[in-house]
C-alpha cells in the first residue's frame, strides 16, 4: 500500500509494496505521467520475462511533482537470467539516453553502487538528494504483473 504524501511531497521512509493497479491510480493520473508509465510498465514486463521479482521505483515520478521528466528504478538481480534480458536495461550511456528513448526512465541493477559514498541504487535512492534524509520508495513485486 502506497501511504500518503508527506509535507514535502515525498514517500514517508521506507519500501512501500503496490500492485501495479495501485500505481497507475496512485501515480498515473495525468496523460503525461500514463505516458511514462507506458514505459516503465514494458522494462517490467522485460525483467519480468528474465526472472525479476521485484522493481523499486523512485524519482520524482512518485512524488507530488506535477510533471516528471522521467522515473527512476532498479530492479534485484535475483533469479535473472542476462540472457534473457533486454540489453537496453544494461545500457548505461550518457543520461541513459537509449533507456529512456525506449522505456522513458531510467533502471539500474539495485545492488550497483551508485554513488561516491559505496551506496547501492537500492540504499541511494531511498535517501533524499537535496536534504540527505530518508525517503520512501515504491516496491513493485512482478509476481503480480499481468
Amino acid at each position: 500500500m502506497i501511504p500518503e504524501l508527506d509535507t514535502n511531497g515525498l514517500l514517508p521512509p521506507g519500501l512501500h509494496w503496490a500492485r501495479w493497479d495501485e500505481l497507475m491510480v496512485r501515480f498515473g493520473n495525468s496523460p503525461w505521467r500514463r505516458y511514462l508509465m507506458t514505459g516503465l510498465e514494458a522494462a517490467l514486463e522485460n525483467l519480468k520475462g528474465a526472472g525479476c521479482q521485484t522493481v523499486y521505483l523512485d524519482g520524482s515520478f512518485v512524488t507530488s511533482k506535477t510533471r516528471p521528466n522521467d522515473y527512476d528504478a532498479c530492479w534485484d538481480e535475483a533469479g535473472v537470467d542476462p540472457l534473457a534480458l533486454d540489453p537496453v536495461l544494461l545500457t548505461f550511456d550518457p543520461g541513459r539516453a537509449t533507456q529512456k528513448a525506449r522505456y522513458r526512465g531510467e533502471l539500474f541493477p539495485a545492488s550497483v553502487i551508485a554513488d561516491a559514498d559505496g551506496l547501492s541504487f537500492l540504499e541511494f535512492f531511498q535517501t533524499d538528494r537535496e536534504t540527505g534524509r530518508a525517503k520512501g520508495i515504491v516496491a513493485i513485486d512482478l509476481g503480480g504483473l499481468a
